[in-house]
């Protein structure tokens, strides 16, 4: 297994925040990532009430609108290939799978069975521009960012994984460190995440500034241009 810069209760600590504090945090320590590097389009989120998930990325790619034109044996053999490969994972994980059909979600890859599966195999949840479905169902505790939801599966199969795969706009290769939740997802540099609680920290004594005096019963325009001046002295 590789070796990381940070630990299983890195990743766990992360959890306490939700994704647009992490974005906000990632500001702080890699502002060059301040455009890019997260999801970019609406997406579901299959149980709104979990805890953001945070962990190493399984990536993967599939199709569903029609079948994959493999002998049986060799769709078995490329399944059970990917579930091998998320097992071997020292950390947590959190499955990304890229739908490559012209129309994502024709079929769900995530139901029932699929949660429970690859709960067993030690991931939090999964991010997919693809389809979910059994919403009632799902593993409990087993977080999904989905783009839709559908009531088949289709033809879903696998198509290849461990490649960098794009999700609403968040490129994603194997290793990964993501964190989603119901806002959607970003990719965490591997440098960044042991940086993030005190880039959290600054920023909410910062935000705090601005929030006191807008709930200031005597808010004017002029304590909040001074309360601005006071947010760009804190370090």
């Amino acid at each position: 297994m590789a070796e990381h810069p940070f630990t299983r209760e890195d990743l766990e600590l992360l959890r306490q925040w939700d994704t647009p504090t992490i974005c906000n945090a990632l500001e702080f320590v890699a502002p060059q990532r301040r455009g890019y590097g997260f999801t970019v389009r609406p997406m579901v989120c299959a149980d709104p009430k979990l805890p953001p998930i945070c962990g190493l990325a399984r990536t993967g790619t599939i199709r569903a609108a029609a079948p994959s034109g493999r002998p049986k044996e060799q769709d078995k053999a490329v399944r059970i290939g990917w579930y091998e490969y998320v097992a071997r994972a020292s950390l947590p994980t959190v499955v990304v799978l890229q739908d490559l059909d012209d129309t994502p979600g024709v079929g769900a890859f995530w139901g029932e069975v699929h949660s429970a599966v690859h709960k067993a195999l030690g991931a939090q949840g999964g991010v997919t521009n693809g389809s979910i479905r059994d919403l009632d169902m799902l593993a409990p505790g087993f977080q999904l960012i989905a783009g839709v939801v559908n009531p088949s599966h289709a033809y879903v199969h696998m198509v290849a994984y461990g490649q960098e795969v794009s999700v609403h706009g968040m490129h994603v290769a194997h290793e990964d460190v993501i964190h989603a939740d119901r806002h959607g997802a970003v990719v965490i540099p591997h440098d960044c995440v042991r940086k993030l609680p005190a880039a959290i920290e600054l920023g909410a004594r910062k935000e705090k500034v601005i929030l006191d005096v807008c709930r200031d019963p005597d808010f004017s325009v002029a304590k909040l241009r001074e309360a601005i001046g006071r947010m760009d002295e804190i370090h």
